[in-house]
């Protein structure tokens, strides 16, 4: 996870792009990375920017990619603060596609009287920056939710673009689903996991990866008919969501045009939901639970309401939660995890991961 200073300073320039906010406020969100930025370009060996995606990352037209943060590595190990253990897992040694797992300690696990709920999580970091390996939020999730956690290290645009993101996310929940089973080949998955309690999770960029696995899912499932391995979600988890609509800026267009490689439109499903998705798609959501977070000087934060309108709407059968902070900007839960605004939203996603 990037610095607080830096993650700030990424979510009001996100903003600023998203919403065509003024030079002069741009220019301020963008002030913490900036010198860092100027030296950088000034000593590449191609000076042509292709796509300057600042605070993010600038793509030089060399095809190199110089990023600025997110770029954070921490070991797995045993974290002394909650006691929650990890690995890491190679799931694809051809595209190099990993993912960290956390548990509790041996004591509590057995202490605990049973198999835990299985939380798939996707990181975010506009699906250009971060990794599931940088544990400080995770660890201190799977101590407070008790939980077995699988974080996804997915590939990233420009590099890999959307739907790369998608598929490897999709291969990481096969991958969960098989080595949960009772003889499963992942001794913790095997051992203290409960396939049956699955829950998908993610902040941001993550949040929207979150959401298009579950319809996936759902679509897939409804195309097998009958005979298809039901995946029993029993909850989805949208943590301050990426998604966007019509009314956004030109840059928030080029921006998620770089993220798909001109793939995908702004009316495409992936990014807007609420508007492309007709109400029989949604029925299809296979999860009886879904929780919205929004914060509430979140700029997404339209959109992120509009999507629990539009799943209400649709006549869904599950139940749907928005959960908003007052005072709070895109993501603020993770830069300072003993703030009491940040412990209340994780009290209310492991709330929500336990059925209460």
């Amino acid at each position: 996870m990037a610095s607080p200073v830096l993650l700030v300073g990424a979510a009001l320039c996100l903003c600023a792009l998203l919403f065509g906010a003024g030079e002069a406020a741009a220019r301020g969100a963008a002030a913490v990375v900036e010198a860092s930025a100027f030296r950088s370009r000034a000593t590449a060996p191609n000076m042509e920017v292709k796509f300057d995606f600042s605070p993010f990352l600038i793509q030089y037209k060399s095809g190199r990619v110089q990023r600025f943060m997110g770029t954070t590595f921490i070991p797995a190990s045993m974290d002394s603060r909650t006691g929650v253990a990890s690995r890491d897992v190679v799931v694809d040694n051809r595209t190099g596609l990993a993912m960290r797992l956390y548990r509790l300690s041996r004591r509590v696990v057995a202490t605990g009287g049973g198999r835990l709920p299985v939380l798939v999580y996707f990181h975010g970091g506009a699906f250009v920056v971060e990794s599931a390996f940088d544990p400080v939020y995770l660890n201190a999730l799977t101590a407070k939710a008790r939980v077995i956690a699988v974080s996804v290290n997915y590939r990233l645009a420009p590099e890999h673009p959307l739907p790369a993101a998608y598929d490897d996310s999709w291969t990481v929940l096969a991958w969960v689903l098989e080595n949960a089973r009772r003889g499963g080949g992942d001794p913790w998955l095997a051992k203290h996991g409960d396939a049956s309690r699955l829950f998908l999770a993610g902040d941001s960029a993550g949040g929207n990866i979150a959401h298009n696995l579950a319809m996936r899912a759902g679509q897939q499932q409804q195309q097998a008919g009958a005979a298809a391995a039901r995946i029993n979600i029993k909850g989805v988890a949208l943590l301050d969501p990426y998604f966007l609509g019509r009314y956004v800026s030109g840059g928030a267009q080029r921006t998620w045009d770089f993220i798909c490689a001109g793939r995908y439109g702004m009316d495409h499903p992936y990014v807007d939901p609420m508007a492309a998705l007709p109400a029989e798609v949604w029925r299809r959501l296979p999860s009886p639970r879904l929780l919205m977070t929004v914060s509430d000087q979140d700029r997404l934060g339209p959109f992120q309401r509009a999507y629990v309108d539009a799943l209400r709407a649709s006549g869904w059968g599950g139940q749907a939660r928005l959960y908003v902070t007052p005072g709070e900007g895109h993501c603020y839960f993770l830069n300072n995890l003993d703030s009491p605004k940040a412990a209340m939203h994780m009290a209310t996603l492991a709330a929500f991961i336990n059925g209460s």
